[in-house]
């Protein structure tokens, strides 16, 4: 969390909890939250009963969720009721990273370009927090799966260190780098930010233009100006036939989640990047999924994340 003390331990000393029980009680208030829309006016009866089918889940927001002992039993479990990982790191466990099983999407907070504006943003409670960061991007990119770093701009703060981050994306090689203005949340006794912070979207897209003229294996993917938010994608991941990016995961016939007991990769698949086992099924599956011609537009699927 920028500008909170980050993380918020150097160490696990919590009590653990089982990951069946924290998955089990996470879905059951999930739905009993879902429960509540039933009988209000406006809502839809598929999308409710959608909302009773969680497909997704975020192991993100408050904390360091890779310092859970027990994260890659979380994970498998995920994995096993088809449920999608989208883990975010802070970028201080380089060990944790490279321990960590497979998950959907790996993403690491990359908050600043050099280590005195790290200190000063994040306020890192670790001594080696920089080499911990170096580490941290290094085994990112040892990872055999779907990368993003996740830069957050805050005007005045880290927005005039393009060599920095430069070196950094170079490090980790990331798939996809999210570029996004900071959310001013109200005043706050644990932050200084003000509106003032908050660099426009204009702002945000003439960083972006100056960052990828300086990578010449990156170019824009997408933008959303409402929320403040730009995608950059690494050129591996355009199809050259329809100069599309393959930005979407076909979660519909991503049956067989990624395993620690098999070596993953990433497959170029009819304009996607496929993360599939390398078994001797995994070639007839992905001839499958080409042959299948998907849309890589239409695969985006409203469908219910469970935050963990």
């Amino acid at each position: 969390m920028r500008h909170h003390t980050n993380p918020v331990g150097t160490e696990w000393r919590w009590k653990t909890d089982n990951a069946d029980d924290i998955l089990r009680e996470a879905l059951e208030n999930h739905y009993q939250m879902i429960k509540q829309f039933r009988g209000v006016p406006g809502v839809q009866a598929d999308k409710l009963a959608e909302g009773m089918n969680a497909q997704h889940c975020a192991l993100s927001l408050v904390g360091e969720p890779i310092m859970y002992p027990k994260i890659n039993d979380l994970v498998r479990l995920l994995h096993q009721k088809k449920i999608s990982t989208f883990l975010v790191t802070n970028a201080q466990f380089p060990d944790a990273i490279r321990a960590l099983i497979p998950v959907t999407q790996l993403y690491v907070s990359v908050d600043a370009g050099s280590k005195e504006e790290l200190k000063r943003i994040d306020r890192p409670l670790f001594r080696d927090f920089w080499q911990r960061y170096l580490d941290s991007l290094e085994a990112l990119g040892e990872k055999s799966q779907r990368t993003v770093y996740r830069l957050t701009l805050v005007k005045d703060w880290n927005v005039d260190q393009l060599e920095g981050y430069i070196s950094l994306v170079k490090r980790g090689d990331p798939d996809f780098i999210e570029v996004k203005g900071v959310t001013y949340c109200g005043e706050s006794k644990a932050s200084t930010l003000t509106m003032v912070n908050v660099p426009w979207h204009e702002e945000v897209m003439e960083f972006v233009s100056q960052f990828v003229g300086h990578l010449s294996d990156y170019e824009v993917a997408c933008e959303h100006e409402h929320s403040n938010c730009v995608l950059i994608a690494h050129k591996r991941a355009v199809d050259v036939s329809c100069n599309y990016h393959k930005t979407c995961i076909p979660f519909d016939k991503q049956i067989n989640f990624p395993s620690e007991r098999c070596v993953v990769e990433s497959k170029i698949v009819s304009g996607l990047i496929v993360t599939a086992k390398r078994t001797r099924m995994a070639d007839e599956l992905l001839s499958g999924l080409v042959k299948a011609k998907y849309n890589s537009g239409l695969l985006h699927k409203r469908a219910t994340m469970v935050h963990i």
